[in-house]
């Protein structure tokens, strides 16, 4: 064990020495600390002049449908209070606004937000930092990176934009200033430094690796710029921490990386489809480091590997751990996400692998998930307990975009209409998972399209949040549900 221990140390210290060369470059840029008065007097005004024309403030707003109580048209209601509370007829819609900031990025038009600056809006205007005002559509919405692009018609102009930097390249303690419009106050910028990198475990998106700043960001400055020195777009400002809604000096912003590869996906296809690994895997803990010879967490063991996967291919075995992407050292999981997430389908992309107790080179070609079979969205109808229920078939690319574990199957519930059996009494949710019906095994949706009008009673099996759940429904009598394990 000691010797299997070194032999890991020193091949991690191979790697490590990969992923520092890459950088070196950057380590040795002329960031000097101020070294007189002059230069701490220096301004960051012709940054700000250069950059801040490309920020841009949103301004969304929606209706908000009203609901009228059903109580109010209760006969036994009106005849003890008679229509004081009708307000004058149906309740009236209201309308609910919302504002954010955005960055120009393309001199067509072409904006990055973010995704919550934007959900559910039937309008978005974008006012830019000459009070010009424009109508705003969505490009692309992607939730699980938090991050909107949008098109406004800037008809033959060309606006200002931000170039999109390299955010590998941005070191703790580099200076960078804050752009936004925070609170509705109109264009402000604040700056600090970079308190941390490749920050994991927010639970801000799917896609947790943010990078960290102490410049003050506040509500309305989501989907505003992070800009550096050297007047690039590192980051798009997105969540901060706070107990009171105002800023405590810890910002965080999507990497411009990320940014890139949602721009890219909107200006090519217009739609997201992420290439993959094919795994299932684990961060490596300290506790899991020891056990596998290791002096120091960091990695993602492997638990599970996807048949004819790019991971799969390249004969990545389960216990291997993944140590680095395309020389850049994975921390944890998200973080492993993360790098195969800004990368292009088709790319070749080199894993650094401890492997049967030593660090081993294995080279993938990232591909799309695969979508086996069809999806058959089908809303269900019939005498039946799924009446009403809207489903379809799982698979690696489909359970990407509902945001589902990749490797499960089956068939899943996307819908459950509110007015039958099935919405009234919760027979079945959102995002179960149906495994069998009246004894029989449902693979697909196939399965459920001749279900038996006619039966006495049904008994289901369904997989809820990692639990199975059993059903015994007699029509129009009785039902009870359980968990069977």
């Amino acid at each position: 064990m000691r010797r299997l221990s070194r032999k890991i140390f020193l091949c991690g210290a191979l790697v490590a020495s990969a992923f520092a060369g890459a950088s070196a470059q950057y380590e040795n840029a002329d960031r000097q600390v101020p070294s007189s008065n002059a230069q701490v007097q220096l301004s960051y005004a012709p940054i700000v002049k250069d950059t801040a024309p490309a920020v841009v403030n949103i301004y969304t707003t929606k209706v908000v449908r009203a609901r009228r109580s059903a109580m109010f048209d209760d006969p036994l209601f009106k005849r003890f209070f008679g229509d004081q509370f009708s307000f004058g007829g149906s309740p009236k819609d209201r309308i609910q606004g919302s504002l954010g900031s955005g960055v120009i990025v393309r001199p067509n038009g072409v904006i990055v937000t973010n995704h919550h600056v934007i959900e559910g809006a039937d309008e978005i205007r974008v006012v830019l930092s000459d009070r010009r005002e424009f109508a705003a559509d969505v490009v692309l919405a992607d939730p699980k990176t938090d991050l909107a692009i949008l098109q406004i018609n800037a008809r033959e102009e060309r606006l200002p934009t931000l170039t999109l930097a390299d955010s590998d390249n941005v070191l703790v303690g580099d200076l960078v200033l804050a752009i936004g419009n925070p609170f509705g106050v109109g264009q402000t910028v604040t700056s600090g430094i970079v308190s941390a990198t490749a920050r994991t475990q927010q639970g801000i998106s799917d896609f947790g690796f943010f990078i960290q700043t102490d410049a003050a960001v506040n509500p309305g400055n989501s989907g505003g710029a992070l800009v550096g020195m050297q007047g690039q777009l590192l980051g798009i400002n997105t969540a901060i921490y706070s107990r009171t809604g105002a800023s405590n000096g810890i910002g965080f912003a999507v990497p411009a990386n990320m940014v890139n590869s949602v721009l890219r996906a909107a200006l090519n296809e217009g739609q997201l489809a992420r290439p993959w690994l094919g795994i299932r895997g684990q961060s490596v803990t300290n506790e899991l480091a020891s056990g596998l010879g290791l002096d120091r967490a960091g990695g993602v063991l492997v638990d599970e590997v996807y048949p004819g996967s790019p991971a799969a291919l390249a004969d990545v075995q389960i216990g291997d751990v993944i140590m680095a992407v395309d020389g850049k050292e994975v921390i944890d999981e998200p973080g492993l996400n993360f790098r195969v997430a800004t990368m292009e389908n088709g790319a070749d992309v080199p894993l650094a692998v401890l492997s049967e107790g030593f660090i081993q080179e294995k080279t993938l070609t990232l591909s799309l998930p695969p979508e086996p079979v069809e999806r058959n969205l089908t809303k269900l109808d019939g005498r039946h307990p799924f009446q009403g229920v809207t489903v379809a078939n799982l698979s690696p690319r489909f359970n990407e975009e509902i945001q589902v574990d990749p490797f499960l199957e089956g068939v899943v519930v996307l819908r459950v209409e509110r007015r039958t059996a099935a919405g009234r009494y919760q027979f079945v949710a959102p995002g179960d998972i149906i495994l069998g019906v009246n004894g029989n095994t449902v693979e697909r949706v196939e399965d459920l399209a001749s279900l038996d009008e006619n039966a006495e009673r049904f008994v289901y099996q369904v997989q809820r949040r990692g639990r199975v759940r059993e059903c015994v429904i007699v029509p129009n009598r009785s039902y009870r549900c359980r968990d069977i394990r």
